[in-house]
């Protein structure tokens, strides 16, 4: 595939600009890929692995020129970092976001951007629990989907160019608003990891008081409940924080399902507890049909030493 942006900018060089720096190699869609990471560790880090064609001591170095920017760094930054590289975006320029929370994001970028530069967010659905520049592989976004988030007046072929990039580093793609973005992730992401984070805190409480047996016996279920809460909590705390009323709005919704739950329990009701556990089995079964997941044995993990 041809060029689509001559020189790209990656600020923040965790598991998503990686993944997405190898995705560009490999597509060959981008001339020359600059980044930047607070942390001087990381960015030696990402010289010694040959991430990024230059690896830059300042954000706005990085920037200088850039034709797309990427902002890769925690939500809760985000307005900060933007207003730091304001002055050096050129006209005509993308800057554009990975964030999982859209509205606050929105609320804090766009006072800082220029006249003339489009500012497009985007949130790939793609991840693992693994963070850091020694993190990706550009096989990350393969059939999953990206959403894309212009504003109202955004210039739409700015808006396709970016939607081409994400597709040719393998990303599905859709349109969406903030709103309801912010919404549906809340659901598929956000209260899925709150409820892990508490299963594991819970087990960790009952541990202390059973000599470990918890982690000693753990099972697939728990076990898999300590891999989402393995994830980087400084993103999730932003996350949490940025994105509370929709949040808070599935957990209310959560807490009535548990409490349905636990009445059939106690009432000994199988057929409730039967019919639910069928209807949330066909809900997987469509996941998996849309190819979003695998139905292997071993919730599709690949032999060790291998990536999934």
């Amino acid at each position: 595939m041809s060029v689509i942006y001559e020189r790209v900018a990656l600020i923040g060089l965790g598991l998503i600009a990686s993944s997405m720096f190898w995705a560009m190699k490999r597509a060959g869609v981008a001339g020359e890929v600059t980044g930047y990471a607070r942390s001087a560790e990381t960015r030696r880090t990402a010289r010694e692995i040959g991430l990024c064609d230059r690896v830059c001591e300042s954000a706005r170095e990085a920037c200088e020129g850039a034709d797309l920017v990427v902002l890769c760094v925690p939500v809760g930054v985000m307005g900060a970092v933007t207003a730091e590289i304001a002055p050096v975006l050129k006209p005509g320029a993308t800057l554009s976001d990975v964030g999982s929370v859209k509205r606050a994001v929105i609320e804090a970028v766009s006072p800082h951007v220029p006249d003339g530069v489009h500012f497009i967010p985007t949130h790939p659905l793609a991840g693992t629990e693994q963070s850091g520049p020694t993190s990706g592989f550009a096989e990350l976004f393969d059939n999953r989907w990206t959403i894309i988030l212009p504003r109202e007046d955004e210039d739409e072929a700015a808006t396709r160019r970016l939607e081409t990039f994400w597709q040719a580093l393998g990303a599905l793609t859709e349109r969406m608003d903030a709103d309801h973005h912010d919404l549906v992730l809340a659901v598929t992401s956000h209260t899925p990891h709150l409820i892990a984070y508490t299963m594991v805190g819970v087990a960790d409480d009952l541990s202390r008081v059973t000599d470990s047996e918890v982690i000693k016996y753990s099972a697939a279920g728990f076990r898999d409940f300590t891999r989402i809460a393995a994830s980087d909590p400084t993103m999730w705390r932003d996350v949490f924080l940025s994105n509370k009323d929709a949040t808070l709005e599935i957990l209310g919704r959560f807490t009535e399902e548990l409490f349905a739950l636990q009445r059939a329990i106690r009432k000994g009701d199988g057929d409730h507890l039967h019919a639910y556990f069928t209807r949330t089995r066909a809900i997987r079964r469509g996941i998996i049909e849309a190819g979003q997941d695998t139905d292997a044995p071993d919730f599709g993990r690949a032999p060790k030493g291998k990536r999934a």
